[in-house]
């Protein structure tokens, strides 16, 4: 079975397609199938972002298509940015300055705990959509501690629960083992595969 992957995000593809080196199913991403164009993510919730994006490979292709969207919820900060969290430093802000907004923001928290979320969303050829959901807990560091991976402006400051590495200093597999990403991803994985029997 061939998927396609609505991101151009470097960074989520390479953990994605990691999940999927043991399985039949082989992820493509946009860039691969020459797919022009970008989705703008103005949904209310990560369901609708995730569809949103799932829906755009799938006009362009109509086979299986599957995207993600994460938020990051920051207890200290009511919950934000939520789903806005590639973008509540602004539309062009690049990954550092994103980083950068984000401590600046927490400075002299105490309670610097926050929760990620990833939900994805699958879209079947004939249309249908089948939503998966992961989380992870963890807390935002008071300073970078490596470079950030490619535009993930958390991966050098969030550090899950339990864990002495933050997101950055991970190997893709560590990382994919206990992420919220990788949680999802699993999930659709698992649905992928019994489609296939």
């Amino acid at each position: 079975m061939k998927i396609i992957l609505s991101t151009r995000n470097p960074s989520k593809a390479e953990q994605i397609q990691a999940l999927f080196v043991d399985s039949n199913v082989e992820v493509l991403t946009l860039a691969d199938m020459g797919i022009e164009g970008e989705v703008e993510e103005d949904g209310s919730t990560l369901e609708e972002n995730a569809l949103k994006k799932a829906l755009f490979a799938h006009s362009e292709t109509k086979t299986w298509a599957m995207a993600d969207d994460t938020g990051l919820f920051i207890d200290f900060l009511n919950g934000e940015p939520g789903i806005k969290a590639a973008r509540w430093a602004g539309e062009k802000a690049e990954t550092d300055e994103i980083t950068s907004f984000t401590l600046q923001k927490l400075e002299g928290a105490l309670n610097r705990s926050a929760t990620f979320v990833t939900v994805v969303a699958v879209v079947t050829p004939e249309g249908r959509s089948h939503f998966f959901k992961g989380e992870v807990r963890g807390h935002l560091l008071e300073s970078p501690r490596v470079r950030p991976q490619p535009k993930m402006p958390y991966s050098p400051i969030f550090q899950p629960e339990g864990e002495k590495l933050v997101w950055a200093e991970m190997t893709v597999e560590h990382e994919n083992s206990i992420s919220h990403r990788g949680k999802a991803f699993r999930l659709a994985k698992a649905f992928l595969e019994e489609q296939m029997k």
